[in-house]
């Protein structure tokens, strides 16, 4: 296996210091939220330090964090390579895309069509069958549970001129399948629809290019690639122009204000600024190799930031290779789930262990200090697809550059001692 070192990448994760039950902590928990660098830790202390304010005034706090939040915005551009007027900050993207679709929705008729799909978090599903209530039809693109991608026929059979909305999925949190978004994206703008990208999975394992990918509207989590706790999206401007989103009669009506009610969490995007920033150092230092291919320098954020990303996938890809490896050779009673060989996906890897509740899986792994997730990870449709909602989901593993091959030999080698990991269900009530 030939990945490159981040060791030095280690070294600024002070969580990983933390040791459970005598045992290092293996945070092998990344698809449902990464553990975060010192300099983000620092960020938001220096806001609530030196920035603790509102906006809308003129003393020195107030406008040192309308400052923040500008700069945080510059920077989040950078990210989805757009401009700072098109970045929305809210309290997660779960809240962003309830509030989107209800703006949306403001846009539709009775009749009219929201297409979503299988493979989906709920958080890209929910709001949008809420409006059924509304009259509006809500329908789903079919996954074929033994690819676990999505079905691209089907797709195209359900996409027609009565669809105003098409909610895809960018990478999936359950089995990291890896849509081809782009494609999905134009059939869509061929039949006028708007699109509505969840790219929270897939935001902290490669770039992302809302110029590319055309879309109208992409959510991310910035918790998901080193940040707080706080949801982002992308809202394409002449588009957001045209919407009449519920707000107040004392907030602005342009884009990004417009989709922004109440105060911001303000700490948190000081420290999601700092994320991508983290993102970007990375680039810097170690992704000269893709710098170089690509012809561009390093003195552009946005190219820094498209490096760090590539050097990370390529040594997660690394890791994943071989723990798929493993678990498919050397593991008994281990059943995988995710993309065949060759298509793309994340370094999510998903299995279940014959006889073993997904619980007691983790539960077991976790006395070890070896931190997985058991269940439907909210990707609930998908897991039922699967057939596995009354075996209790599956046991996920998610890999970062925070994560060693040690780490992986950990989770291996308890997993091979089936006997030990049976026995400690009996201690579970």
């Amino acid at each position: 296996m030939n990945t490159p070192s981040l060791e030095d990448i280690r070294q600024q994760f002070p969580s990983l210091k933390r040791k459970f039950n005598g045992y290092p902590i293996a945070y092998l928990d990344g698809p449902g939220g990464y553990q975060v660098p010192a300099r983000v830790i620092d960020a938001i202390a220096d806001y609530l330090v030196n920035m603790n304010a509102n906006v809308g005034t003129e003393f020195d706090t107030a406008q040192r964090t309308s400052s923040m939040l500008q700069n945080a915005r510059e920077i989040f551009a950078d990210f989805f390579n757009c401009t700072w007027d098109e970045v929305i900050f809210g309290a997660n993207m779960t809240t962003l895309n309830f509030f989107l679709a209800q703006t949306l929705c403001r846009e539709m008729k009775t009749g009219d069509r929201v297409l979503i799909t299988e493979i989906d978090h709920e958080a890209n599903r929910g709001p949008w069958l809420q409006l059924t209530d509304r009259g509006i039809l809500v329908d789903e693109v079919a996954l074929d549970p033994v690819s676990c991608t999505l079905d691209m026929t089907d797709y195209q059979r359900k996409l027609d001129r009565k669809t105003k909305v098409v909610a895809l999925n960018y990478a999936s949190n359950g089995v990291g399948t890896i849509s081809d978004v782009k494609k999905m994206i134009d059939m869509a703008r061929d039949t006028g629809a708007y699109t509505v990208v969840d790219a929270v999975h897939y935001a902290s394992h490669g770039p992302l290019d809302v110029q590319e990918l055309k879309a109208d509207f992409l959510l991310c989590s910035a918790y998901k690639f080193f940040g707080p706790h706080i949801g982002v999206l992308y809202g394409r401007k002449n588009v957001l122009e045209k919407l009449n989103p519920l707000n107040l009669r004392t907030q602005s009506k342009g884009p990004p204000y417009m989709m922004e009610t109440g105060t911001l969490h303000h700490e948190g995007i000081a420290g999601a600024g700092a994320a991508v920033e983290f993102i970007a150092d990375a680039g810097a230092t170690l992704g000269g190799d893709f710098l170089e291919q690509s012809g561009k320098k390093n003195d552009s954020r946005r190219n820094r930031i498209v490096a760090g990303l590539r050097v990370f996938d390529q040594y997660e890809q690394g890791l994943c290779r071989y723990l798929l490896e493993e678990l498919s050779q050397n593991i008994k009673g281990i059943t995988i789930y995710g993309p065949p060989a060759g298509h793309p996906r994340t370094s999510t890897v998903s299995f279940t262990y014959q006889g073993v509740h997904p619980e007691q899986v983790a539960k077991y792994l976790g006395s070890k200090g070896i931190f997985v997730w058991a269940g439907h990870f909210y990707a609930i449709r998908l897991v039922e697809r699967l057939g596995l909602s009354d075996q209790g989901g599956l046991i996920r593993v998610g890999i970062t550059p925070y994560n060693t091959k040690s780490e992986l030999d950990r989770l291996l080698e308890a997993l091979d001692d089936g006997k030990s990991l049976k026995a400690y269900g009996q201690t579970i009530e």
